[in-house]
């Protein structure tokens, strides 16, 4: 990124396009400048702004893991002017890219712990992060159980890595699909994700939970992690959702004291709670 102009973006060419699910699309970017390729670093958790030319950018996780080099990957659905614009991109097209920007979930204070992730939807992107880094480095952790619903068995992204994480030994996978949603040949739960989990009744000890989806879903699944006994610094989620301009120059993303875009996206539930309950 110029050290002159923090608005101006990398090149990032269009390297693999996957359709995941109605609307959605996962993009694959490598830097167009091998320089920037080889300074560029992130941490998982961190988010970055992707940019249509003449369109505007929109703001995404970066969805693949700190731990796979040479490459960065968003995944988004198509919603307004922007994600419009990217989801006619084809491979080989250019696209901009700022970041990353962000704090980052601590996983080295993760080490010796069992992790429990909690999705819904589209809100997977932000935890596939955190997922292939942890199961990158899975020596590090105990159990590691993964939660996931959508809508409708169309609406599930990451469909082959579902495939891949059902058949680890070392993951315990639970995919549910809301009441309506399933098809003849479906073979998951049927049901919504808050009930699920508590079904599930994951224990709290030594354990770290991540939870991000719909806001509805993250409202139901909190006091069901708290009725488990899940403490609230050990419940983390992101708001990623919340940012515009990514640096907390245009001020959109402040709740309280906090600056998303700097003080987050990654929070406990402990520090929310210190927040207004606007988030």
């Amino acid at each position: 990124m110029s050290e002159t102009n923090i608005y101006l973006p990398h090149l990032m060419r269009i390297a693999k396009v996957t359709r995941e699910a109605p609307g959605v699309k996962t993009f694959r970017l490598e830097f167009v400048d091998q320089a920037a390729a080889d300074a560029f670093d992130f941490q998982t958790g961190q988010f970055g702004l992707y940019s249509a030319f003449g369109e505007g950018e929109s703001t995404f996780c970066i969805a693949s893991s700190p731990t796979r080099k040479g490459y960065i990957e968003c995944t988004f659905r198509e919603v307004g002017r922007v994600t419009a614009a990217l989801a006619d991109k084809e491979e080989g097209d250019v696209v901009g890219f700022r970041g990353p920007y962000g704090n980052r979930f601590p996983i080295e204070q993760w080490k010796g712990k069992s992790l429990v992730f909690v999705a819904g939807g589209i809100a997977l992107p932000p935890l596939r992060s955190v997922i292939w880094n942890c199961l990158d480095l899975r020596d590090w952790f105990k159990d590691i159980t993964i939660v996931y619903g959508a809508r409708s068995v169309a609406d599930l992204v990451y469909k082959h890595e579902l495939a891949e994480w059902e058949a680890r030994p070392d993951v315990n996978l639970v995919v549910t699909v809301d009441p309506g949603g399933e098809t003849p040949d479906w073979k998951g739960k049927v049901g919504f994700v808050p009930p699920v989990v508590e079904a599930l009744a994951p224990s709290p000890a030594d354990t770290v939970a991540l939870v991000c989806g719909p806001p509805i879903m993250i409202k139901l699944t909190l006091p069901v992690l708290a009725k488990l006994g899940f403490q609230p610094d050990a419940i983390y989620t992101t708001l990623e959702n919340r940012m515009k301009c990514g640096l907390g120059k245009c001020g959109r993303c402040n709740t309280g004291s906090s600056y998303v875009c700097k003080d987050g996206p990654v929070y406990t539930l402990a520090q929310l709670n210190a927040l207004p309950a606007e988030y």
